[in-house]
């Protein structure tokens, strides 16, 4: 925690380069999964709180509940179960099948602190202070070129390197990937204010003609106020005053609440890009080094860390030696749909808040009615949005479950999110077959990577959950056989 370059050179190191939240979930992850891991990071030690993220939804909040972190998290944050956009379209997130039904709103800061301190606890290396310059892989691994504070330049070394970091990401760049999007909204303003009148409603957001503006609390006394007008086309650079965020602010949602006492204020642009490879030989992109969208939806945080989390365990299983064939290929697999289906539905929210033609307002009117008063159609949208709704490819013919997120379950033993603390599979069994032969071998010669529980109920399927909460296999009233080859297939051999 010094900050001093480090060389790393054991063959089964990793090297994760940005320490927002998708770099500190990962190497965290990795680390307690027993990986050597240094965190590479340019900025000094310390959480700046200038955050752009607020909003954590379920899914993720599901994923730090797996490691120990969401009831924490929600303790300093404030949640809210509906949301209420264009002045026409109600989300209610009460009825979600999770834990959380609701979204935290809470500092992307606050996020990045609880994880440092898993990341420390764990064991991650963290040198702050060193900057990425470039990188070369062979065979064996990669060797980064890293710059320290002092100017003086070192070759960091490891098995693999991760780039999560962020839209600029020289680990991208160093790969020579192409960023392929565009800019969508440009002169976007940000200020961090003080308010006179407090809002009515937790997140409070609008958008009326040329104007767009959202405001969300840090809990501090503070409020992030994010604005826009159809009418300014200011460079990133140009000053930004005070006055036009709330003038802004008084065109989108009728008044400005008394903001004054700036202690921060920015200009920036929103782009909507993908990286076409998350992986490159010994090399993987994660978060916004991959892809980057509108922040509508209060989606790109909590993408990054989904990421980190599909991709940990299989780091970690690939290092130690017994991921079945192909695994590693798995993240691209998974996770590069994803990432586009964010940008899709990112986008069509930011566009949706655009419409200024009478025709696309028309048409902004009609698929809000048609959201409300849809059951299928509303569920999908807030399954896009909160995660829970995505699901990985699963082989012709597998159970309906394979592939899908699976929920808290209720467990003889507990609850299985609590359960997948250590970071291992679960495999879930019919209440009483404990000892039958197949959980019998599982839990001996796989106990280091599986643990074995069963229902609470009297539900007889068997249930192969991943380390990332999705079913990695199912089978109702399953033989001994089948269990076996279900653990072998992923899991390998003990």
């Amino acid at each position: 925690m010094d900050g001093k370059i480090r060389n790393a050179t054991a063959p089964g190191d990793v090297i994760v380069v940005g320490a927002g939240p998708t770099g500190l979930l990962l190497a965290g992850d990795l680390a307690a999964a027993g990986v050597p891991v240094t965190l590479v990071e340019k900025r000094p030690r310390g959480i700046s709180n200038l955050s752009r993220a607020f909003v954590l939804h379920a899914r993720t909040l599901e994923q730090l509940d797996a490691r120990g972190l969401a009831d924490e998290l929600e303790a300093k944050g404030r949640t809210l179960d509906r949301l209420f956009l264009f002045a026409r379209l109600t989300v209610d997130l009460g009825t979600l099948p999770s834990r959380f039904r609701h979204l935290l709103v809470l500092p992307q800061y606050e996020v990045e602190r609880a994880l440092e301190r898993r990341a420390v606890e764990a064991g991650v290396r963290f040198a702050y202070e060193t900057e990425v310059t470039g990188l070369a892989q062979d065979a064996d691994g990669v060797t980064l070129r890293v710059r320290g504070a002092d100017g003086k330049t070192a070759e960091l070394r490891a098995a693999y390197a991760v780039g999560a970091d962020g839209m600029r990401s020289v680990v991208r760049e160093s790969l020579g990937l192409p960023f392929p999007g565009r800019s969508v909204i440009r002169s976007v303003v940000l200020a961090d204010v003080r308010l006179a009148e407090e809002p009515g409603t937790l997140l409070t957001v609008n958008a009326v003609g040329d104007a767009f503006a959202f405001l969300a609390p840090f809990g501090d006394g503070y409020h992030r106020v994010i604005g826009w007008h159809r009418g300014r086309d200011a460079a990133d650079g140009e000053p930004l005053g005070l006055d036009e965020v709330r003038e802004i602010t008084r065109l989108a949602l009728g008044r400005d609440f008394g903001m004054h006492d700036a202690r921060w204020m920015s200009r920036f642009h929103s782009d909507e890009r993908q990286a076409p490879r998350y992986r490159v030989g010994r090399v993987l992109l994660a978060g916004d080094a991959a892809h980057v969208h509108t922040p509508a939806g209060g989606q790109g945080m909590n993408t990054g860390l989904q990421d980190a989390a599909n991709l940990g365990w299989k780091l970690a299983a690939t290092l130690h030696g017994y991921a079945p064939a192909g695994l590693l290929d798995t993240y691209e697999s998974e996770r590069h749909p994803v990432g586009r289906s964010v940008l899709r539905s990112s986008g069509g929210i930011v566009r949706l808040a655009m419409a200024k033609r009478p025709w696309t307002l028309a048409g902004r009117a009609l698929l809000t009615t048609f959201l409300n008063r849809v059951g299928p159609a509303r569920r999908r949208m807030v399954g896009q949005v909160t995660g829970i709704g995505y699901a990985y490819p699963a082989p012709r013919g597998a159970h309906p479950l394979a592939g899908r997120r699976v929920p808290d379950l209720a467990l003889r033993e507990g609850r299985l999110y609590e359960t997948l603390r250590d970071g291992r599979f679960v495999l879930v069994t019919p209440a009483g077959t404990a000892a039958d032969p197949a959980a019998a071998a599982a839990a001996g010669a796989l106990k280091d990577r599986l643990d074995v529980v069963s229902w609470a109920s009297g539900r007889r399927t068997s249930l192969l959950v991943r380390p990332d909460g999705y079913a990695a296999w199912a089978a109702e009233s399953a033989s001994a056989e089948e269990t076996e080859a279900a653990l072998t297939a992923a899991l390998g051999r003990g």
